[in-house]
């Protein structure tokens, strides 16, 4: 059997040709590594047929009350990095230790008017602004950096579920009435997730404060890229 000799000039191209394929994939995968430090959470699809623009899962519109009654919606989070997570105010296990772990996250960022805490009671029924405002008092919550929320239970539910991916609900088979996440969620500027920590533990707590630190560069080495 013989064997095939490519021609020089034909082998040369075809070199040349794969460098350049390795070189421009190369580039590529080095700007997405600076362009993305963490990673995005939840389902992706292309803009368009064909494209490389790609669409991210985002938190969706909302409208809630905070411990003050002011009126917060998304758009209190624009060009903010945030971290929300769901509570209630009577709960007695994992509650009150997600909101000790919190106090840590606040006092982190406290000078940062670019950071926030969302926090949503599972609880609205009982969980009024006025129940909130001293449940925020006994973590030292500063005023507009940290909100407790409440509103429609609905609107809550489907927030934890559909927007940030975790379980809120009530059930009465537990011995509180509510089962929530005790996950942190880590929200990019973008209202992408970029996170999910546990609540419970420091170590896990440790690397969100890290991984906000990571994610305010993110957009300095993005925009040094373009």
């Amino acid at each position: 059997m013989k064997s095939k000799i490519f021609p020089t000039n034909k082998f040369l191209l075809i070199s040349a040709s794969c460098l350049l394929i390795f070189s421009c994939g190369e580039k590529k995968e080095t700007t997405d590594t600076k362009k993305f430090l963490l990673p995005i959470i939840g389902e992706k699809v292309l803009a368009n047929i064909g494209g490389t623009d790609t669409l991210y899962h985002t938190v969706s519109s909302f409208k809630l009350l905070n411990q003050y009654r002011d009126t917060v919606t998304e758009n209190a989070a624009i060009n903010k990095i945030y971290v929300a997570d769901f509570f209630f105010a009577t709960c007695q296990s994992i509650c009150p230790q997600m909101s000790t772990q919190l106090v840590r996250v606040q006092n982190e960022f406290k000078d940062d008017i670019n950071f926030l805490i969302l926090s949503h009671t599972v609880n609205p029924k009982h969980d009024t602004s006025e129940v909130l405002l001293e449940y925020s008092k006994q973590y030292g919550a500063i005023k507009n950096k940290w909100h407790f929320l409440t509103g429609s239970k609905k609107e809550i539910y489907d927030l934890a579920k559909s927007s940030y991916l975790v379980s809120a609900m009530e059930d009465d088979g537990t011995p509180e009435g509510f089962l929530h996440s005790e996950l942190l969620l880590l929200i990019d500027t973008q209202k992408r997730i970029r996170g999910m920590y546990d609540g419970t533990d420091s170590v896990q707590v440790n690397k969100l404060i890290a991984d906000i630190k990571l994610l305010k560069t993110e957009a300095t080495n993005f925009t040094n890229v373009h």
